[in-house]
């Protein structure tokens, strides 16, 4: 299963109202098939403009993520129950991506940059892609325009 980052922004609420909304949310992602990995509260904070989410506006929100593990077709069923709660002022799942995997040595990146791997296949790729230049006539009996 894919790895994903929820990203909540919550209306302010109370201590014991607050951790219900978590509750509710993990056990939508749980009953989805999900795999909860992390959950970080990254606190209450006023938010950069003011935000209308369910005809009320908000000018504060406390801000939440949440990783997680589940099968991409249910992504689009925790969206939408997420759109449906009212204490949710904003959510964001992004897909998480393995970094790759980058192979380097010190001898190559000492070498000078004429010498470097990368740097010969960019000097060759540029010799493909050369246009021949334009052969200039300069003898006095050259006319363009002649038929």
């Amino acid at each position: 299963m894919p790895s994903y980052e929820l990203a909540l922004v919550l209306r302010q609420l109370p201590r014991p109202e607050l951790i219900s909304v978590i509750r509710r949310t993990a056990e939508a992602i749980l009953d989805k098939g999900g795999i909860i990995r992390k959950l970080e509260n990254l606190g209450t904070r006023a938010l950069p403009h003011k935000v209308s989410e369910h005809g009320v506006v908000h000018r504060v929100g406390t801000h939440f993520t949440i990783a997680f593990d589940t099968a991409p077709t249910q992504i689009s069923d925790l969206k939408e129950e997420f759109g449906r709660d009212i204490d949710i002022v904003r959510r964001y799942i992004f897909k998480v991506e393995e970094p790759e995997e980058h192979k380097c040595t010190l001898h190559e990146e000492m070498l000078p940059p004429a010498y470097r791997k990368d740097v010969q296949e960019l000097i060759a790729t540029a010799q493909r892609k050369q246009k021949p230049k334009y052969n200039y006539n300069s003898g006095l009996d050259y006319y363009p325009f002649q038929k």
